[in-house]
């Protein structure tokens, strides 16, 4: 006489279906036992699922998306930016514009915006952060220069952290997750930038001397500066020694060529070599 076949526990319920974890059902079934699995019960029975606990698993561990804009007026560096931030899965680039104001097109919430410290609207970094705070989103500075004066100007403004273009694509792709999430990133130009002497005294160069000095002190000579712009030599060398009075006058001398430079480098009237 063949014995009653095994029936499984009852899920109770309604008509629809329901999901029920069976802690220990052993019964014999071909051979095999049914232990620990995930059972999905209906009034049709029970059919095991073996899937289901690992994909609700995953899914629950699967990191949340994080909403990427880059603000960068070199095309080079705008294209090698959007093919990194594409090869992650957490990561979605929404935008890539040359300017914040065209920011304002985008139809996305922004969770972080990369943005280039100089850009040839020859907006102001400040102005450009408090910007894109309005808009709800973080900002995260991403530069080669050298100036220290735009880098301390985010950072008071409430900047992020501040990453280099050289720097190895996964350091790059940590900082932007960290300011992502709203976490500072800390690094040596950053701190510096933080920690500098915010009185530094101005030397109140006119726009001429600024533009005379942007020339001279990136190592042209009085007399191919006097060419470019339509000038006597003698009046280029007048321009220098008032740029040097005033420097001395704010307490900041220049005597050389180099501490020239290093002053434009300070004033932001030179962007430093990329790196």
């Amino acid at each position: 006489m063949a014995a009653p076949p095994v029936q499984a526990p009852s899920l109770g319920g309604s008509q629809s279906t329901q999901i029920a974890r069976l802690r220990t059902w052993d019964a014999p079934h071909g051979g095999h036992t049914v232990n620990n699995t995930m059972v999905r019960a209906s009034t049709h029975g029970a059919i095991r699922d073996d899937n289901l606990a690992e994909s609700m698993s995953e899914r629950d561990t699967m990191p949340a998306l994080r909403t990427i804009a880059l603000v960068e007026d070199h095309a080079l560096i705008a294209i090698g930016f959007k093919d990194l931030i594409e090869s992650t899965k957490d990561l979605q680039l929404v935008a890539m514009v040359e300017s914040v104001a065209g920011l304002y097109d985008v139809d996305a919430h922004i969770d972080l915006v990369v943005l280039d410290l100089r850009l040839s609207d020859g907006s102001n970094p400040e102005d450009n952060v408090n910007a894109i705070h309005e808009m709800g989103s973080h900002v995260l500075i991403y530069t080669g220069a050298e100036d220290r004066r735009l880098i301390q100007s985010a950072a008071r403004s409430g900047a992020l952290g501040l990453i280099r273009k050289s720097v190895a694509p996964e350091v790059l792709l940590e900082a932007v997750r960290t300011a992502a999430e709203g976490h500072e990133v800390f690094g040596t130009d950053w701190a510096a930038a933080i920690d500098a002497d915010e009185g530094l005294a101005d030397a109140r160069l006119s726009v001429r001397e600024q533009e005379i000095l942007s020339l001279y002190a990136s190592g042209e000579t009085a007399v191919s500066v006097a060419e470019r712009m339509g000038l006597a030599r003698d009046t280029i060398a007048d321009y220098v020694s008032r740029i040097r009075r005033k420097y001395a006058d704010a307490g900041r001398p220049a005597y050389s060529r180099v501490d020239l430079y290093k002053r434009a480098l300070e004033d932001g009237i030179l962007e430093g070599p990329s790196t």
